[in-house]
């Protein structure tokens, strides 16, 4: 009897249909079934505060501490960005290396996916993938006796770089001390090539300290690039324990000095890029940025330093992003031409690249005034002296 009073109930209801809302009667609003979500009101000393983990079997557990959220990316995938596949493929089909995907750089996916070929940056890695020295922070192959270079490397590159139709190109390489000069006619030529077919390109090129031969750098200096860049890495008194002994911080400098007296103040640019988080102090920092300065270097980036594998130096301390602003506005204030500052922020990081570009080019555009102003000068003078 019981199933019988219930069936009918259900009958009548479904007669009578759905209950019927009368006017004003409240109603819930959808907004109330959404999920909501929670603001991060942490402060920031709380909100950058490092996350431990803990991990590993029973027994055997251990405490990791979590990359910061700052330095999380999204893996890039050739199937899902067609500017990332097309700049892949290119240079696999010519054989070439970038330092791009040697040295595992986190904004790999946001340089070689930029939304036009002009837009996008591959910073080309010549003479090989396996450099002769061993930096304690950096994940190339390396090796006593690297193969042999290849002849078709300048050629082969520029016609790459003509190819992508570049407004900016970064060529760097590893350290090939097995050669008498370094490599330096190598990179030279490299970018005599390029400038052949494309003269508009602008060239930066990150080299090693060819161990100190000054005529080496002049090599490559008036070759025709655009930006000199060789990297201090690290401030002066952890560089022994950073860089390949070979590698000094006052050899660096005398590097980037050079440049400058080869080519003139106003005649080229320079650049350097300091890695951040090796356990470097905050006098130490300054101390760096004023040498930097005195041998009158344009550009200098920050970037946190990175681990590649277990077998490389540990990070002693993630910088926040705030603290990247702050040494930003230091080296403003004083004097560089820009600076890059930022937990993702590498050497040859697109956006500098775009400032500098811009510098350049306003460069030329005045060169180009000057010269037509001269020309027009001396024209008057002529026509003159003529009339008279």
């Amino acid at each position: 009897m019981i199933f019988h009073h219930v069936d009918q109930q259900r009958r009548e209801q479904r007669r009578q249909g759905p209950p019927r809302r009368h006017r004003g009667e409240h109603v819930a609003s959808l907004k109330n079934f959404l999920p909501t979500a929670t603001p991060n009101t942490l402060p920031p000393s709380e909100a950058y505060a490092p996350r431990t983990a803990t991990v590993g079997p029973e027994g055997r557990k251990r405490t990791i501490t979590r990359l910061p959220e700052w330095l999380k990316t999204p893996i890039p995938s050739a199937g899902t960005n067609a500017g990332f596949a097309k700049i892949k493929a290119d240079l696999r089909g010519l054989g070439l290396h970038t330092v791009c995907e040697e040295a595992r750089c986190p904004n790999i996916g946001e340089c070689w996916g930029g939304g036009s070929k002009a837009a996008a940056t591959a910073t080309i890695m010549l003479m090989g993938d396996t450099c002769t020295r061993g930096c304690r922070f950096c994940s190339v192959k390396t090796s006593r006796a690297p193969p042999p270079l290849d002849p078709h490397e300048p050629e082969n590159t520029a016609e790459a770089l003509a190819r992508w139709g570049l407004g900016y190109v970064v060529l760097t390489s590893v350290d090939r001390d097995d050669l008498a000069d370094g490599g330096a006619r190598h990179f030279a030529e490299t970018i005599r090539r390029i400038k052949a077919k494309k003269p508009t390109m602008l060239v930066e090129a990150l080299t090693g300290d060819f161990w100190g031969n000054l005529e080496m750098v002049k090599v490559v200096a008036e070759s025709g690039l655009d930006v000199y860049a060789h990297n201090v890495e690290t401030v002066e008194g952890l560089t022994p324990y950073v860089r390949d002994r070979r590698a000094t911080f006052r050899q660096s400098l005398k590097v980037l000095e050079h440049v400058k007296e080869v080519k003139g103040k106003e005649g080229i640019i320079t650049k350097t890029s300091i890695m951040l988080g090796l356990g470097e102090t905050e006098e130490e920092i300054w101390e760096t940025l004023r040498e930097l300065r005195k041998v009158d270097v344009d550009v200098v980036t920050f970037g946190q330093y990175m681990r590649p594998t277990k077998r490389h130096l540990q990070v002693e301390r993630y910088v926040t992003p705030d603290e990247f602003e702050l040494w930003r506005q230091r080296a403003l204030d004083m004097g560089f031409l820009y600076c890059a500052s930022g937990p993702l922020v590498r050497s040859s990081y697109k956006a500098g690249e775009a400032f500098i570009e811009n510098v350049l080019r306003k460069r030329a555009g005045e060169k180009a005034m000057a010269t037509d102003s001269l020309g027009q000068a001396v024209a008057a003078e002529e026509a003159t002296g003529k009339s008279l």
